[in-house]
């Protein structure tokens, strides 16, 4: 289809469902072409703190100078997405539609989703109220990888045949994040559905004919730069440069472990090291079964990209999230710049932990920018230069993204980390 070429005097509109710390959102408050509206989420941080309690609306409000609405949006009623629609939008359709449910009873992380459906997964088609009635041109939605691979699959599947019947275009993928310039292995699902007579787009479509240098992907590269600090100790001019302190055996544990990339599997070469295993790193020795535990404790490698940072990244015992050198947790600002923040994001709540969780369960506004130029592109027709695309601040430069002389097909076959969900 040849595309609609369209010029918008005003700026397109944006409203994010589940808004957390504004991951995606920034992206597109980044981006000249959009106006953020409003932004609604919860806050519920753990099961045992419930609802207001994460504290990411205040990251949100003061990153993107909108106080989003704490509400909690299993409950909310058609008449208060009307509402949204008179007063807000004045009657009239809204452009882009951001809703990320948490993705908490989806990923694989928790092996019990592989058996239970979570009651969180049924908000996945509670978008469709939000649609119904705000009648977005786009709405884009970015998940764990098990929205549309795992057992529960059929949450997405009951959205998408919504979808496809109210008029839309929908593409849904998955793709390992690095391959568009996040300093980090993520792999994600990413939903693009649309009512434009363009059609939908993707990230695929935007970088088509280009990669990454491999270089520009690594943990040296995002944060190599930034001062040392020991653990509970906050660099000066930076508030964020910060991680908890440590108790003894922890610290004494992560000493032993071998810099760059080592994890406590290695302290079985390591005198005395059976002393300092926990009790459940014993029983895995004598099991010889590591399965997934050997990144407990487990240092970053300065060459390679981050592993996946999941919300409960604020101890070294929930995953390699130890500095590659340093003896302490990666700070506030180091996970956060490996999760695509820009170097000046700044983050609130009650505690330290809460601003893990933010940067944990964030849509990467590295990625989200690039989201908003593929919206862009589809609103106007015309293609973004791929080195405009990418977000001011970011470990990602220009030079960093080079030309490949392959077709389409072949630079999907390529980047075979990526798939296309067509039914």
């Amino acid at each position: 289809m040849a595309a609609v070429m369209t010029t918008f005097p005003r700026k397109i509109t944006f409203i994010d469902l589940f808004s957390g710390a504004g991951g995606m959102s920034f992206g597109f408050h980044a981006h000249p072409a959009f106006q953020v509206m409003a932004a609604f989420d919860g806050e519920f941080g753990k099961p045992s703190s419930g609802k207001g309690k994460l504290g990411c609306n205040l990251t949100y409000q003061s990153n993107i100078s909108i106080a989003p609405t704490a509400v909690d949006l299993a409950q909310i009623e058609d008449d208060e997405i009307e509402l949204i629609r008179t007063q807000l939008l004045n009657g009239n359709d809204l452009d882009v539609l951001s809703a990320c449910p948490p993705c908490t009873g989806f990923s694989r992380a928790n092996p019990n989703n592989h058996l239970t459906d979570d009651n969180r997964n049924s908000l996945v088609l509670r978008t469709e109220k939000w649609v119904r009635i705000l009648r977005p041109k786009v709405l884009v939605m970015e998940n764990a990888r098990e929205l549309l691979r795992g057992n529960f699959s059929h949450h997405f599947r009951d959205l998408r045949k919504v979808l496809e019947q109210l008029g839309y275009d929908v593409q849904a993928s998955v793709h390992m994040l690095n391959r568009f310039g996040l300093p980090q292995r993520r792999e994600r699902a990413l939903v693009i559905a649309t009512l434009l007579p363009t059609g939908v787009k993707g990230l695929e479509d935007l970088w088509h004919g280009y990669q990454v240098q491999e270089e520009a992907t690594t943990v040296y590269r995002c944060i190599s730069h930034l001062p040392k600090v020991k653990a509970g100790e906050r660099y000066a001019l930076d508030d964020f440069h910060v991680s908890p302190n440590m108790n003894e055996d922890s610290l004494a544990r992560l000493r032993a472990i071998p810099h760059d990339g080592g994890s406590w599997i290695d302290l079985r070469s390591r005198k005395g090291g059976l002393e300092l295993m926990t009790p459940a790193m014993r029983r895995y020795v004598e099991k010889g079964d590591f399965g997934s535990h050997p990144d407990v404790y487990g240092r970053m490698a300065w060459l390679r990209p981050a592993a996946t940072i999941k919300r409960e990244c604020s101890h070294i015992g929930n995953g390699r999230y130890a500095h590659p050198e340093q003896d302490r947790l990666c700070t506030v600002r180091e996970l956060a710049l490996l999760q695509g923040f820009p170097e000046t994001y700044v983050f609130g709540g009650e505690s330290l932990s809460n601003m893990y969780r933010h940067i944990g369960d964030a849509v990467p506004p590295l990625i989200s920018f690039q989201l908003a130029n593929v919206v862009d592109w589809m609103f106007t027709g015309i293609k973004p230069d791929i080195k405009n695309c990418i977000l001011s601040g970011t470990s990602l430069l220009p030079e960093d993204i080079v030309p490949i002389n392959i077709s389409k097909d072949q630079q999907l076959s390529f980047l075979h980390d990526d798939f296309l969900v067509t039914t």
